[in-house]
């Protein structure tokens, strides 16, 4: 039965294990799409077109906003920053569902877009803050400046929480992506996602038995 490709919306604070579960969520199914982002900051070394970045200018950017071609977008740091609503639109008529890895601010512009009613909506929430503040110290990537500005700007993601579909602690990295494909099994087989279940309903009932 054909189905329409779901938004799968994920978010997390920095060091909740967001971009860990995603991983795995891809290599559970490998038919689902990683929404590539659209930038208009320079390539950096390693990079590749279409698989890491879109790489736009700034005036090619301001177009794309203006053509309500981005399904969401903002300003970091001097650079833009967006999801592409052509490349989600063709998987969603493939039947593919997408993965988005954004903050808040990106989920709330996605759910009020017109591809809003296919979006699924996640937030992944720490254990404890300590917690959360150990991970970030285990990475051994940033400064305590940065440990700090990442602890502060937690409490401000995990502010909007209510805002998700769903909820879940990620107490225990198995557990949570055992969860996490749950959702996504259980969002697939809604009644108002298979395309094609009424038809196949009628013919159903029209059949004879012995």
């Amino acid at each position: 039965m054909d189905r329409t490709g779901l938004l799968i919306i994920l978010s997390s604070p920095s060091g909740a294990g967001k971009s860990t579960l995603a991983r795995r969520l891809m290599d559970w199914d490998p038919s689902l799409r990683f929404s590539v982002s659209a930038t208009t900051r320079a390539p950096r070394s390693g990079e590749v077109e279409g698989e890491h970045y879109y790489f736009t200018s700034v005036d090619q950017f301001r177009a794309m906003v203006a053509q309500d071609q981005m399904l969401e977008h903002a300003e970091v740091f001097g650079n833009y920053y967006g999801s592409p609503r052509g490349p989600v639109e063709t998987a969603m008529r493939e039947g593919r569902d997408t993965l988005f890895d954004v903050d808040w601010q990106g989920g709330q512009q996605i759910r009020a877009s017109a591809l809003g009613g296919h979006v699924v909506s996640i937030f992944v929430l720490p254990p404890s803050l300590p917690e959360l503040e150990r991970r970030l110290r285990g990475r051994g990537q940033d400064s305590e400046e940065v440990i700090a500005g990442r602890m502060l700007k937690s409490r401000a993601e995990i502010s909007h929480w209510a805002e998700y579909d769903y909820v879940l602690v990620n107490d225990d990295l198995d557990e949570t992506e055992a969860k996490l494909r749950a959702i996504l099994t259980a969002e697939r087989l809604r009644r108002d996602r298979q395309g094609g279940l009424g038809a196949f309903v009628k013919d159903l009932m029209a059949e004879e038995t012995a």
